[in-house]
Formats: structure tokens, C-alpha cells, sequence
């Protein structure tokens, strides 16, 4: 069955970097576009970035632009988030999700599978 399990969240300070990744399996890894998304108790449900599925078209939502790079290996069925310059607004529970096959990966109602989440806490 597919699962998605994502580590590498923690406690990072304003200005730092987390690099979280999201190991895959029970799928074709390399098919499937895979997207990040967030959650806080404040701003709710929130796409953050998506990867389509040779790694070449990427996007991200305005709000991490310049700040957030997302990857992936596809020998490795792995996906990862490396987050760069935090702010404490990105303290947030992060997803990994598998975004359905012919998917838009900025629009969380194409998201097929989800992880438990990481959560990332940034401190002012």
C-alpha cells in the first residue's frame, strides 16, 4: 500500500534552515507528481510547493518563493523540502502528499495520499 513517511522537521530560529524529506513506497515513485502542504491552527490547509515527475517543473506558493526548494530523487523514492532563510510564520504541521496521476500539485483536492506530517517550529 502506498505510504508516505516524512522526517527531518525540528526546531529551527528565525533565519535558519530545515531540510525535511518524505521517503516513499507502494507506488511508482518517479509516475506520480508530489506536492508539499502545511497546517497550522490559524491559517488552516495550505499548498506550499509541488514537483512534477522528473523533478524539472517545479512551483511554490508566494508565500516561501525564493525561500523553500523542492526535489526529488527519483532512485531513491525520495521527496524533500529544503527550507532556507524560516520565519516564524512557517511553524506549521508539514505533509507530504502523492498527487493523483494527471494531478495539478497546487491544488490539494488532487492530492491522492498523504504522510503523518512533520512538524517544523521556528523561534523568533
Amino acid at each position: 500500500q502506498v505510504q508516505l513517511v516524512e522526517s527531518g522537521g525540528g526546531l529551527a530560529q528565525a533565519g535558519g534552515s530545515l531540510r525535511p524529506s518524505c521517503a516513499a513506497s507502494g507506488f511508482t515513485f518517479s509516475a506520480f507528481p508530489m506536492s508539499w502542504a502545511r497546517q497550522t491552527p490559524g491559517k488552516g490547509l495550505e499548498w506550499v510547493s509541488g514537483i512534477y515527475n522528473d523533478g524539472r517543473d517545479t512551483y511554490y506558493a508566494d508565500s516561501v518563493k525564493g525561500r523553500f526548494t523542492i526535489s526529488r530523487d527519483n532512485a531513491k523514492n525520495t521527496l524533500y523540502l529544503q527550507m532556507n532563510n524560516l520565519r516564524p510564520e512557517d511553524t506549521a504541521l508539514y505533509y507530504c502528499t502523492k498527487v493523483r496521476a494527471g494531478g495539478v500539485v497546487s491544488k490539494i483536492e488532487d492530492y491522492a495520499y498523504w504522510g503523518r506530517g512533520t512538524q517544523v517550529t521556528v523561534s523568533s
